[in-house]
């Protein structure tokens, strides 16, 4: 209907500036049927509704265009209805609670420190002979728990790879489907949190195989010093 008019309109128009464009001379006013018709405010008539006309359908183009960028917009700023956040942190704690299940020597600094000066070097070598013994079975002890506490961390590691798959796969799905900028963002930050958690995991199970490893050699150079020193008391006859 809205093009019917619009053909109408246009012929019209065309009509009138035809008759204008050729000088065809016609009367400034014309009497028919009693009707007084003046051809020329007649045909600015058409002009104008025509003016007009366009003025509307600019309008109602840009209306349009507002409403498609709302829409888009809306789209952008919808949210990701996908969290792995909850699983992710699961992971991470049972990881740390493995870790600080360390036995004997824990990872603080200051247990460290403790424990080597009371059972690794200095007195703890070249004490009395059933002191010597106790120091070299807790070094033995230390070594022992060092390696089984490396070998729970990797099997929580190795656990955790299962549910860290299946993050994976669903926000890799979340954003083939995402809507809007948004929702992509946010499934990119949750991917970048569970490659995070994965380097958590591999430092953690580095540092409890490093642990262990360390320990054992300390436990080695200890056991090291300790033969010297009952060399040395054999030697002497003592």
């Amino acid at each position: 209907m809205k093009n019917v008019k619009n053909r109408v309109l246009l012929a019209a128009l065309l009509a009138g500036s035809t008759l204008i464009a050729s000088g065809v001379t016609v009367p400034a006013a014309a009497q028919i049927g009693g009707i007084v018709h003046d051809p020329r405010n007649y045909a600015q008539n058409i002009l104008t509704a025509a003016r007009t006309l366009e003025q509307i359908n600019n309008q109602i183009s840009m209306l349009q265009n507002q409403a498609t960028s709302l829409a888009n917009e809306a789209r952008n700023l919808t949210s990701l209805p996908v969290s792995t956040l909850k699983e992710l942190q699961g992971q991470v704690d049972r990881t740390r609670q493995l870790l600080s299940e360390a036995q004997r020597v824990a990872y603080d600094v200051g247990d460290i420190q403790t424990a080597f000066d009371a059972r690794y070097k200095g007195a703890a070598l070249s004490g009395p002979q059933a002191a010597m013994v106790a120091n070299a079975e807790a070094r033995w002890n230390d070594s022992v728990g060092a390696f089984q506490d490396a070998m729970k961390v990797q099997a929580g590691v190795v656990t955790n790879i299962g549910g860290t798959r299946q993050s994976i796969g669903t926000l890799v799905s979340a954003s083939q489907s995402a809507t809007g900028a948004l929702q992509a963002a946010q499934a990119g930050n949750q991917i970048l949190a569970v490659q995070s958690q994965q380097i958590s995991d591999l430092t953690a199970a580095l540092a409890a195989q490093g642990r262990a490893q360390m320990l054992d050699a300390a436990r080695s150079a200890a056991a090291e010093a300790e033969g010297r020193e009952r060399f040395r008391r054999f030697r002497k006859g003592n």
